[in-house]
């Protein structure tokens, strides 16, 4: 495998992780990040080229520079009840951002796009675990941005022949096992990490946002993958498109879903430490369950999670959080 991927958001989390993933498996990544909440430091298998997804006048400048045969996306605002008070922020820049970057890939020749969406997509789904053609019916405008932008990439296939591998993942966590790269967000919306944080002192007492969730013991239940397994994901997704796969869907989880109490108890039986908290109200957009059924991808991508069970998780999370309280 060869060839310049130019990675949209590669100064951030998963993408910094596919970046290196990317690497490994021969390509050149080129990061295209804002760096609004990229980290510089992540980007350390390519070039960087700062800018906006929305900026035409700059995409052209970096795909005229670079001519990459191919994008991942991954620039996106990704926090759900922000995105429900303020809803045009996420249409703006996830959406909006998102067709000025195929529009210009589309005008510089490229013929494939790897697109990070997400389980919000579901909304309250119909069945458990959720397979790629359950009913879309997002319940947040995180959601239904993504979702407007995968209608939007099924259109340019027939239009303009772009072919897509649209990633749906679920809950990405963890680090990378050699803790050259981890989740750092600021501010810190996820749970592990902020569960870590009040673990370890750093942070205040973690607020687990509603226990009388339809669930077994009252809290929300996710589909927990590694964003090692993602990165891996992602890469084959590329060779998929590469061997001339059709625009697809694929959700990337384990199939088994973990509750907010039973990453509690992980993390206090990985790290010896238990995590303080206290119970809140249902956060607005909220599902009580999300899990996957991940068959498509494993039979179509060959693809199956590798350190996604829990406790891999949360050590790798824990390696990665106490390597940079010390830095």
């Amino acid at each position: 495998m060869s060839g310049t991927i130019l990675v949209t958001g590669g100064a951030g989390n998963v993408g910094s992780h596919a970046c290196k993933a990317l690497a490994a498996a021969g390509y050149r990544p080129v990061v295209y990040d804002s760096l609004i909440h990229g980290r510089e430091q992540a980007v350390q298998w390519g070039p960087l080229e700062r800018g906006d997804i929305a900026d035409s006048k700059r995409l052209d400048e970096v795909f005229e520079r670079h001519r990459p045969t191919a994008v991942m996306h991954f620039a996106a605002f990704i926090a759900v009840g922000e995105s429900v008070s303020d809803p045009g922020k996420y249409y703006r820049n996830n959406f909006a951002g998102a067709l000025a970057l195929v529009e210009a890939a589309v005008a510089h020749g490229v013929d494939r796009f790897v697109f990070s969406s997400t389980a919000a997509t579901y909304g309250l789904p119909q069945t458990v675990p959720i397979i790629e053609d359950e009913p879309k019916t997002p319940i947040n405008p995180y959601g239904w941005s993504k979702l407007m932008v995968e209608q939007m990439l099924f259109d340019f296939e027939r239009s303009h022949g772009l072919k897509s591998a649209i990633m749906r993942y679920f809950n990405a966590a963890g680090a990378s096992p050699d803790g050259e790269i981890g989740e750092c967000h600021e501010p810190e919306t996820h749970l592990i990490p902020l569960a870590l944080d009040a673990a370890a002192g750093k942070g205040p007492p973690l607020t687990v946002f509603g226990d009388d969730y339809p669930t077994p013991d009252g809290t929300c239940i996710r589909d927990y993958i590694h964003v090692g397994d993602l990165a891996d994901a992602h890469v084959r997704a590329l060779g998929y498109l590469e061997k001339d796969g059709p625009t697809r869907a694929f959700n990337l989880g384990t199939g088994s879903g973990v509750s907010v109490r039973e990453i509690l108890d992980a993390i206090e039986r990985v790290t010896g430490r238990a995590v303080p908290h206290s119970f809140g109200p249902r956060r607005e957009g909220d599902p009580p369950v999300l899990v996957s059924d991940p068959s498509r991808a494993k039979i179509e991508l060959k693809w199956s999670p590798a350190m996604s069970d829990i406790d891999t998780i949360v050590g790798s999370a824990w390696a990665w959080h106490r390597a940079s309280v010390d830095a």
